[in-house]
């Protein structure tokens, strides 16, 4: 079965320099596995069948639901399942974590991001509800309730959170856990040793920011890994 790898929209808008990192481990031993950059909300137009490796848990749902010949993984599966990557040791850190919602049926994915935690030496804190029982972090009700609204429900969110730090697998739930106080701590930072910083995280400045991405890599072209 073909492979490629898609970094999704809110990598590529947060720090873009990680796809061509990953991109680089996920063929250190030629794969020949490309980056694939139509946006997870358009027809990719795959004409065989395609496992598409994902780190944005939308991009998983969506490819995984709604496309012909597409299957997905995510790229914690893949790190869980290796023993050559260079795990950092974060030193019995204790963080939290919030399941990104779109996940909340797949424990394969839940189980994977908790086995790189304990890889990088990470004490988690689970918060009440979590895994198949994670509530959203308030982002998904973007455009359905007024901005303050939304924002209070980010912040009673972030408040279930029993740590300061809390690890996300969502971009956008980064945004969600600054707004409501927390320190978020991205997965793909805590892999690289990088601190996540909540950039634009204004909800209506954020969603305008995707919405122009989604616009914008729609087409899928005759090479699959056509980047931005």
């Amino acid at each position: 079965m073909k492979r490629v790898f898609a970094p999704g929209c809110g990598l590529m808008l947060y720090k873009p320099h990680y796809a061509d990192k990953l991109d680089e481990y996920l063929n250190r031993d030629s794969s020949s596995i490309e980056q694939f950059h139509v946006c997870c909300h358009h027809e990719p137009g795959f004409k065989e069948p395609t496992e598409v490796i994902n780190v944005c848990p939308g991009c998983d749902k969506r490819f995984r639901q709604n496309y012909e010949n597409c299957s997905t993984i995510s790229l914690w599966e893949i790190l869980a399942a290796v023993d050559d990557y260079p795990f950092l040791d974060y030193g019995g850190t204790k963080m939290s974590i919030i399941d990104a919602c779109p996940t909340r049926g797949q424990t394969r994915v839940h189980q994977a991001v908790r086995t790189l935690l304990n890889r990088m030496n990470i004490q988690l804190v689970e918060p009440k509800n979590t895994g198949t029982r994670g509530t959203c972090c308030g982002d998904s009700a973007y455009g359905l309730v007024p901005d303050e609204e939304l924002k209070a429900m980010m912040q009673k969110r972030a408040g279930e959170m029993p740590a300061e730090n809390v690890v996300v697998y969502c971009v956008s739930c980064i945004k969600s856990m600054h707004i409501g106080g927390r320190k978020p701590r991205y997965l793909i930072d805590l892999l690289f040793g990088e601190d996540t910083e909540p950039q634009i995280y204004e909800p209506r400045l954020w969603h305008k920011q995707l919405e122009d991405y989604i616009e914008q890599h729609k087409v899928s072209c005759a090479s699959n890994s056509s980047k931005p």
